[in-house]
């Protein structure tokens, strides 16, 4: 792959609203195979980045692909930087990571990038795995979250397993989701979203998403939708990360994203799909 090519004559000013940093399939919706049509559908110009690139996820027979090598992560992060994207850009968004260097080669790009443009707001979605599935990404980038990630972030959308792996404790009521999401909260973390809050303390046919903020706590309740797809939670961080863009204010955002989830499970429930998609019709009420 040639690395130098002549650059075209700029034919005028390109706008990237949001980078989204996070895993890519060929097939399902999880990562930017999912957020990038979401933060489109709300109006959003996106640039993704891949930390993965996978045939599917692991659940099936077969799948091929694998993490993005470390100089083409940091090679892609450079060729941003120098189409000055993400200077003019709102959000950085981060999920699923491929290795503990790209996080630290994303923490160090980071900092220049925000030297550059002291605006931009970091969302991340520290993806490290849940209850059905215990840890599914490298044991190691836990540190690298904790450490060099996390402190970098202005918000925040854990589900209950990661807060617990983050806070290195046992969460079982709503009381301890909120000591442990507001002990995150400082002068950068302005706010934290927890998924799947609590589940011991779930009311039927219900979950919880835990809100924390430098303004206060809030518990919000909405339909579970009993759909096995994969994803979901990379859908609720965009249309937070996307909403937020669009100066919602968090607790609005946090219960739009919530509405917004419920009404595509339903619908792709209805329709028997197998992937999470975000289907034409719900994603054109989302502007």
């Amino acid at each position: 792959m040639r690395g130098n090519i002549a650059s075209p004559p700029i034919a005028g000013e390109r706008i990237i609203d949001v980078v989204s940093v996070q895993s890519q399939v060929a097939y399902g919706g999880v990562g930017n195979s999912i957020a990038v049509p979401v933060l489109q559908a709300l109006g959003l110009q996106v640039s993704p980045v891949p930390t993965v690139l996978l045939g599917n996820t692991p659940h099936y027979p077969t799948m091929h692909g694998g993490a993005l090598p470390l100089d083409w992560f940091e090679g892609l992060l450079d060729d941003l930087e120098a189409r000055e994207a993400i200077t003019r850009a709102r959000l950085l968004l981060v999920g699923y990571l491929g290795s503990p260097a790209q996080g630290l080669a994303l923490a160090r790009w980071l900092d220049r990038m925000r030297e550059r443009n002291p605006a931009l707001r970091l969302q991340i979605d520290p993806v490290i795995g849940d209850h059905d599935t215990g840890i599914y990404t490298d044991p190691a980038l836990l540190p690298v979250w904790r450490d060099h990630l996390l402190p970098r972030a202005h918000g925040l959308t854990p589900n209950h397993f990661e807060l617990e792996q983050i806070s290195g404790r046992k969460l079982r009521t709503l009381d301890d989701c909120i000591d442990a999401a507001s002990g995150l909260l400082g002068d950068t973390t302005q706010w934290v979203m927890v998924t799947s809050a609590a589940p011991e303390t779930n009311p039927a046919g219900k979950l919880q998403v835990v809100v924390a903020s430098t303004t206060g706590c809030d518990v919000i309740e909405h339909v579970s939708v009993a759909h096995p797809v994969k994803g979901v939670g990379d859908m609720f961080a965009a249309l937070v990360g996307g909403r937020m863009a669009g100066d919602m204010a968090v607790r609005d955002a946090a219960r739009q994203a919530c509405d917004d989830v419920v009404r595509v499970l339903r619908e792709i429930q209805a329709r028997g799909w197998q992937e999470l998609a975000l289907p034409r019709e719900l994603a054109a009420t989302f502007c």
